[in-house]
């Protein structure tokens, strides 16, 4: 990983296979998380714990957590690529990004869990940012996807294109 600074100071991971194997390595305590924002200077408060929210674009309600996807392998996954189910958690959310500007990003943090928000995603509280997602892996995961010729599969966003 490199470590560049844009608002957090994080290192970056630099590819799709460099996020797997830390997925891989993550221990079954580390609960790890994707979320597409202008990063943790701006979801956190200073210390780091406190008042960490999102808001629910339908209503405006604001949610006891951050917003995020888990990054964590599920059982019956089985023995399939971590490559490709990282691609497509980074693929599920890529909208923000259209809808919210060029400086939202995806960046991977160690949460707990807090609820549910209204499109049933974790709400989390961050325990501790840990990188940045970088543009290639981005382009690495869509090319992951597309790979798999599906029809009837494609990123959660509601909006016509």
């Amino acid at each position: 990983m490199s470590e560049v600074r844009h608002g957090a100071r994080m290192p970056v991971i630099e590819d799709l296979d460099q996020l797997a194997a830390l997925i891989e390595k993550a221990g079954p305590d580390e609960q790890l998380y994707v979320r597409w924002s202008r990063g943790p200077d701006a979801d956190l408060t200073p210390s780091g714990q406190s008042a960490q929210s999102s808001r629910d674009a339908l209503t405006g309600i604001e949610l006891p957590g951050l917003s995020a996807n888990p990054l964590g392998v599920e059982d019956w996954w089985g023995e399939r690529s971590v490559r490709l189910w990282v691609a497509r958690r980074l693929y599920d959310y890529c909208h923000p990004r259209q809808l919210r500007g060029p400086d939202v990003r995806p960046w991977v943090l160690v949460g707990d869990q807090c609820g549910r928000g209204p499109d049933n995603e974790p709400l989390v509280i961050c325990q501790r940012p840990i990188a940045w997602v970088s543009e290639r892996a981005l382009h690495q995961a869509d090319e992951a996807v597309e790979e798999q010729s599906s029809e009837e599969w494609g990123p959660l966003h509601r909006a016509d294109e």
